[in-house]
Formats: C-alpha cells, sequence, structure tokens
C-alpha cells in the first residue's frame, strides 16, 4: 500500500494502494498533455490571426472538449492526493478519529455524487451518438470525448471508495 499522505501535507492520509496511485498518476498525465496541446493550439491559433487574419478553424470548440477532457482526468489525482478544498476551520482541534469520520462521510457524499454524474453522462453520451450531435465549426461527433471522461469518472468512483475505506479504518485505530 502507497501513502496517499506522502502526496500532500494533508493532515489525515489514508492508505491506498500503489496501483490505484499510479494509475491516477497517469490519468492526470493524460489531462496533462490534452491541456498542453490546448496550450499549444491556442499560441498557435492566436499568432496565426495576428499574422495571417485567419485562427484555426474551431479553435473554441477544441479548447471546450479538451477542458472538460483535461478537467475529469485531473479529479481522480485531486481525489487521492487529497487535493480537494477542506475547510477545516472547525475541525482544527477535533481528533484524527473525527476528521477520520467526517471525511469518510465527505468521500461518501462525492462517491455517490460521482456513481450519479457517472450513470447520466453516460445515458447522455448514447444520446449525443444516437442523434449524431456533433460540434458547430468542425462536425466533431460530440460523443467521442467521453470515450476519455468515462474511464476518469470510473476511476474516479474507484479512488473515492478507497480513500472512504481508508479513512473509516483510520477512524478506528
Amino acid at each position: 500500500m502507497a501513502q496517499a499522505g506522502s502526496l500532500t501535507e494533508h493532515a489525515h492520509p489514508v492508505p491506498v494502494p500503489g496501483w490505484l496511485v499510479a494509475l491516477c498518476r497517469w490519468v492526470a498525465v493524460v489531462g496533462g498533455a490534452v491541456l498542453v496541446a490546448m496550450m499549444l493550439m491556442t499560441v498557435f491559433s492566436v499568432t496565426r490571426r495576428t499574422l495571417l487574419g485567419a485562427p484555426i478553424p474551431g479553435d473554441f470548440e477544441l479548447v471546450e472538449i479538451g477542458s472538460a477532457i483535461t478537467v475529469f482526468c485531473f479529479l481522480p489525482w485531486c481525489q487521492i492526493s487529497s487535493g480537494n478544498v477542506v475547510v477545516d476551520f472547525f475541525t482544527m482541534k477535533a481528533g484524527a478519529r473525527t476528521n477520520h469520520l467526517l471525511e469518510a462521510l465527505g468521500d461518501l457524499i462525492y462517491l455517490l455524487i460521482a456513481l450519479l454524474l457517472t450513470w447520466r453522462m453516460f445515458h447522455g453520451a448514447m444520446e449525443f451518438r444516437s442523434f449524431g450531435e456533433n460540434s458547430m465549426v468542425l462536425r466533431l461527433p460530440t460523443w467521442w470525448s467521453f470515450t476519455i471522461i468515462m474511464p476518469a469518472m470510473l476511476l474516479l468512483i474507484v479512488t473515492t471508495f478507497f480513500t472512504m475505506i481508508g479513512h473509516l479504518r483510520g477512524a478506528r485505530r
């Protein structure tokens, strides 16, 4: 078991499997690569607009799709590294057991939200695909970005489950 707490300075780290940390890191790298590609495309498009008066057609569509992919690829890493925002003003002086229980409750709520989002996004992707929904300028099929987003959401579900279990175990100590 790798220690997720070694990734950040979080006050209540929980042990998670090393393979999960590696997988979350790999998916975050994919998100980072998409972010870098968007950045380079934006610089090229602005340069082209300035010099030639014509940007890359559909550049805003590519940034829109890339932004969604990037955000969803970063969510599992944020969860496993305890990077989500924690307001601990009222719990600073509480014991580790209380904090672990509260974090387990937060993870449970996050897990339920992730399950709900994944379920609805799956149905949305299937509707986009069946209706032949395309982007306006480039005519890219809208559903294809879900082929990256859905596995990232499934990984978020697995990650949130493991961190919740880790916090429940931490509360028992």
